[in-house]
């Protein structure tokens, strides 16, 4: 399938500020079933934007803005095509546990070690323990009951967490965002052994489709390593193995190394930051409409001495 994704950021500033240093993780990655065929990135004011890759190979974009302004806009358009995914075995092998006791920690150590956003808690202990977590017959079965008990465990409800939430925050009131979800699994999976990471995405909705999470928002989903197979992606906010609807971004240890934005700037301001989101096939003719900003309450900003706070991500999954 070929998508067309446009992404929009708006950060408005109630006073002028400078020097806006800011990057982007927001172009889609090309490997294994996924390509993209082509992404471009705007930033109203105009200023030349330059890129790299990060040691997880995702592309990263970054700008510095050194007149006074009022706004920032940023719009990111791609076009990505998505081959349909293998169906997986219903089971592995048992002794794939002992694959990943042999390989894990030395290919994959950032994997299965703990995180910024992926550290064990004693609520998190609390609920491994009504889930009886453990290695079942194989790593393949445990992470398929995993998934839909998080699925089953927790309600999808926007605005409940924020960016910088810890586990804690959902795991109190069993309820979060795909954010939330990713992480608690990501912790969960690493605690019996199973390399996981962090992917950052867009996920394409269908009318016959009942997904949780939100149409016009970014996604979050995570990747386990399994032998045989490679990763495998596990959508725990919509109980889904990831395939051909899952557009990969960006992949870390956790949200930390994916953030969609992350910057700085120097002045005195509160903010308000907008965010859209669409993904359309790209054969879709019909004439898109406007695409309406989620908008968050003014966020007060401080700069002492003329150095400004660095800015997290602001933009949740």
């Amino acid at each position: 399938m070929r998508y067309t994704i446009q992404h929009i950021t708006r950060f408005q500033y109630d006073r002028p500020v400078r020097e806006s240093v800011t990057e982007l993780r927001m172009q889609p990655r090309s490997e294994g079933k996924q390509l993209c065929v082509n992404f471009s990135i705007s930033v109203q004011p105009h200023v030349a934007v330059s890129s790299y890759q990060d040691f997880m190979l995702n592309t990263v974009h970054h700008f510095d803005i050194p007149a006074l302004h009022t706004e920032l806009l940023l719009q990111a358009d791609a076009t990505v095509e998505v081959m349909p995914f293998s169906t997986l075995p219903d089971a592995l092998p048992a002794i794939s546990w002992d694959a990943l006791d042999g390989e894990a920690r030395d290919i994959h150590w950032d994997y299965v070690n703990p995180s910024d956003f992926a550290q064990s808690t004693p609520l998190l202990l609390t609920m491994a323990k009504e889930l009886k977590l453990g290695r079942l017959a194989d790593p393949l079965t445990t992470l398929i009951k995993l998934n839909k008990s998080i699925y089953e465990g927790f309600d999808y409800a926007p605005q409940s967490t924020h960016v910088e939430s810890r586990i804690d925050e959902a795991l109190k009131v069993r309820r979060g965002v795909c954010q939330d979800f990713t992480h608690i699994m990501i912790t969960l999976g690493r605690m019996v052994g199973i390399p996981c990471r962090y992917v950052s995405g867009y996920l394409f909705h269908r009318n016959e489709d009942e997904d949780r999470s939100a149409e016009d928002a970014t996604h979050a989903w995570m990747e386990a390593w399994l032998p045989e197979l490679g990763w495998i992606g596990f959508d725990p906010t919509n109980n889904l193995i990831a395939g051909e609807r899952h557009i990969r971004v960006a992949i870390g240890r956790d949200y930390a190394d994916v953030p969609p934005t992350r910057g700085t700037f120097k002045g005195d301001a509160t903010e308000r930051l907008g965010v859209g989101v669409r993904v359309a096939l790209s054969d879709y003719q019909e004439k898109p409409g406007e695409i309406l900003l989620n908008e968050t309450p003014m966020k007060p900003r401080e700069a002492f001495n003329g150095r400004a706070k660095q800015q997290a991500a602001m933009q949740q999954q």
